[in-house]
């Protein structure tokens, strides 16, 4: 398990830090190498909230390349030109395609990226997700006792969108009720993401 650091502003807002783990060492490896890319293309996809745009913004950032942020809201056409400017200039291009599948019509884009390095984040595995929640937490100010994790991982949903959501409902039950973020809250906070009826809470 590892984090890469964004080199982002003082005054920037977001998270500063990417985990790297199980789902996305991969991608990080191949971000870190854009010159052994087919096209000097790649087209990254994976779950909602997984830190697509956040490896989009590293990559940018750090001078290796230009990355087009979620690209399925922009026009097709606008992509393609893009990607004729970047082989012209010689430039590596990293593409955010959002969720998979992504669906082009255009059939010269469709033929570009399709003949692109592909690239998608899968899901946390335990370890990573425990990172994540601790990440998550420290981004709120939010004091997550040592074992918190292991209470939370193998009850909480395996996404990077449920891990997201079940810290930020633990932080508003703590704040609501003035009482420390301990197991009440956390089986208070599963139960609202989750459900209380979920096999997990057992």
């Amino acid at each position: 398990m590892s984090q890469i650091a964004l080199p982002l502003a003082p005054e920037s807002a977001g998270p500063s830090r990417i985990v790297v783990g199980a789902a996305n060492a991969h991608v990080a490896e191949a971000l870190a190498r854009p010159e052994s890319w087919p096209f000097r293309t790649a087209v990254l996809t994976g779950p909602s909230r997984s830190g697509k745009s956040l490896l989009a913004r590293w990559f940018a950032e750090s001078g290796r390349g230009e990355a087009i942020d979620d690209a399925r809201s922009l026009d097709e056409a606008q992509i393609f030109h893009r990607w004729n400017r970047a082989q012209e200039e010689g430039r590596a291009l990293l593409i955010i395609g959002g969720e998979p599948p992504w669906d082009i019509t255009l059939p010269d884009l469709r033929s570009r990226l399709g003949a692109a390095l592909q690239l998608e984040i899968g899901l946390p595995d335990d370890e990573m997700a425990e990172e994540l929640l601790h990440i998550l937490a420290e981004q709120r100010g939010l004091p997550l006792g040592a074992d918190a994790a292991a209470y939370l991982v193998p009850r909480a949903g395996r996404s990077f969108s449920d891990l997201e959501k079940l810290v930020a409902v633990i932080d508003r039950l703590s704040l609501e009720r003035k009482v420390p973020a301990t197991q009440s809250i956390w089986r208070a906070a599963l139960e609202a993401v989750h459900g209380a009826e979920e096999p997990r809470l057992l």
